[in-house]
């Protein structure tokens, strides 16, 4: 009965979603208060970018996503961008084609080479559809991670020049505290094959990072909501510590939403936690882990 109690909870539209607070709490970490969507969307509409840290298998995260990013075209209008870790580089004509109504979506699907659970983000892809918001294809395609983990940043080199045209400038490798967190998530030194997995993350952040530079060089008054995992940019490391150094002498304002499963501090916020990892935290109920009761 319970998994049919699931089942049927996310099929419900986000308004009603909303009312049911048990299943999620969204928290200023500067203001240390709860707020909601639309405190979020109006502190956006007076920045540039907009991060919204995932994790990517939480069903309640993407419904609050999809409502920031409804809410945000609501708000700003024509100048609003999404961009998405879900998408690479290499794609975005395909991308645009079925944004244009050119293609059908098993194209995109198949050619576009979305994420097995295109579900979770369809809803924003076919917003975006409908309302003509341009989507960036942000990713770095795998072929040149690969190529980075396994001979480090100098195997790129060996790329043509039209191969390069999808990477961006050299990107800093520098160790600090966002190297530490990678190895911790790696599972310690040993499992370190030098620094090249290390490199391969950076050129990972890197590219999307110069893959929303890019869209503010073609478009200043541009506001992007750019989707990824939240490693990627908890602490306002990974993409937006690059996207400052692209950004340097024309600095963005830029926020951040860390969103994550609840382990047991839904209603009480571990602020000594929380508030050094974005601007915003969402906190959701885990709804798979119920599954299983």
């Amino acid at each position: 009965m319970r998994s049919i109690f699931i089942i049927c909870l996310l099929a419900l539209p986000f308004t009603t979603l909303a009312q049911d607070k048990s299943l999620y709490k969204i928290y200023d970490t500067k203001n240390k208060k709860e707020v909601g969507v639309e405190d979020i969307v109006k502190a956006f509409s007076a920045a540039d970018v907009l991060f919204f840290g995932e994790e990517h298998d939480d069903s309640i995260g993407h419904m609050l996503q999809a409502e920031v990013f409804r809410q945000s075209h609501k708000a700003i209008g024509k100048d609003l961008m999404l961009s998405m870790e879900m998408f690479e580089a290499d794609v975005q004509l395909v991308l645009d084609e079925y944004l244009a109504g050119l293609i059908q979506e098993k194209n995109l699907i198949k050619e576009g080479r979305a994420w097995k659970n295109y579900s979770d983000y369809k809803p924003m892809v076919e917003y975006a559809k409908a309302n003509q918001v341009p989507v960036i294809a942000a990713n770095t395609p795998p072929r040149y991670t690969n190529a980075v983990t396994r001979g480090g940043l100098e195997a790129l080199s060996k790329f043509s020049i039209a191969s390069r045209s999808w990477l961006p400038p050299p990107v800093d490798t520098a160790t600090g505290r966002y190297y530490e967190k990678f190895l911790e998530i790696m599972g310690g030194h040993g499992v370190m094959p030098g620094m090249h997995i290390y490199q391969s993350q950076n050129l990972w952040d890197a590219t999307m990072a110069y893959s929303i530079y890019k869209a503010f060089l073609k478009n200043t008054n541009a506001k992007i909501l750019h989707l990824n995992g939240r490693f990627h940019s908890d602490e306002k490391m990974g993409i937006i510590a690059q996207l400052n150094k692209y950004t340097k002498d024309n600095p963005l304002k830029i926020l951040n939403i860390s969103s994550f499963y609840s382990e047991g501090d839904l209603e009480k916020p571990d602020w000594n936690k929380y508030t050094n990892l974005g601007d915003y935290v969402i906190i959701t109920k885990n709804l798979k882990e119920e599954k299983k009761d």
